[in-house]
């Protein structure tokens, strides 16, 4: 049984074309902010994507110039204010499955930042497998500036696994823009590209990963993130039952045919 993704959401903009589908907020004249709509809605998407047979690769773009200026100050910030615990909890674990979403969507996602990234629009950027950015991109885990923890969706254990504990440690204490230049020298931003080429490179980035063993692809993107609590036994065995496994897909065998051949292999996916 197949199943094919929605592109008729609400919240934000969704478009699904050659296998690879691109995502971003709709709120360009306020800088793309998120509101509880867009989470959810967001959260739940990247939860079907584990399921969806026509998506093999995720943009998520930019919109008008900046990436996302994290959560709504009138729409969230304001509410939140107002809520009692048990609400505040709900609220900030929807926005970690968010994050949950995005690592365990067995899909490569690609964040494609430019102008303003900040707040929870940094941690999606921090959450995807890859990121390419502009010079003007400006990226900050501004929690502390709105009193508080730095510690928000998932930061404290995955922003040092990128960008090493110390770095990390100044950008969550302080809030302070990391520089394009920094992210990119830092590991965080895998290239930077012209504001005029950004989508046209975060699309050539996707059709390559796209035309490779995508059911391998998935497997990856699985290991590297169940990896981080195994230990060097542990995931040596999980890397071989993954390989195992692998090895019986219609592209392993596409593979061996296509070199014995000398021609270029057309991975399936399957």
């Amino acid at each position: 049984m197949t199943q094919a993704m929605r592109s008729d959401v609400k919240h934000f903009l969704c478009e699904i074309k050659d296998g690879i589908a691109t995502v971003r907020l709709d709120r360009p004249d306020r800088k793309n902010p998120l509101t509880f709509d867009s989470y959810a809605e967001l959260r739940d998407w990247f939860r079907d994507l584990v399921y969806a047979d026509d998506v093999d690769v995720v943009i998520f773009g930019s919109n008008g110039g900046n990436f996302s200026s994290g959560g709504d100050v009138h729409d969230i910030i304001g509410p939140l204010t107002r809520m009692n615990m048990k609400e505040l909890l709900r609220f900030t674990r929807m926005t970690g499955d968010l994050v949950k979403a995005i690592v365990n969507c067995g899909k490569p996602v690609i964040a494609a930042v430019d102008g303003i990234c900040v707040g929870a629009g940094a941690i999606i950027a921090m959450a995807s497998d890859l990121r390419v950015a502009t010079p003007e991109a400006k990226t900050a885990f501004l929690f502390t500036r709105v009193g508080l923890a730095g510690c928000d969706m998932g930061a404290c254990a995955i922003l040092p696994r990128v960008i090493g504990q110390t770095r990390a440690a100044e950008l969550l204490y302080t809030g302070r823009s990391m520089s394009a230049d920094e992210g990119e020298r830092w590991g965080f931003f895998n290239r930077l590209v012209d504001g005029d080429t950004l989508e046209a490179e975060a699309l050539k980035l996707a059709q390559q990963i796209q035309s490779g063993p995508n059911f391998a692809h998935m497997m990856t993107k699985t290991m590297l993130a169940q990896e981080w609590s195994m230990s060097i036994e542990q995931a040596i065995e999980a890397e071989a039952q993954a390989q195992a496994i692998c090895m019986q897909t219609g592209d392993f065998e596409r593979a061996y045919n296509a070199f014995v051949a000398k021609q270029r292999p057309v991975f399936e996916g399957n």
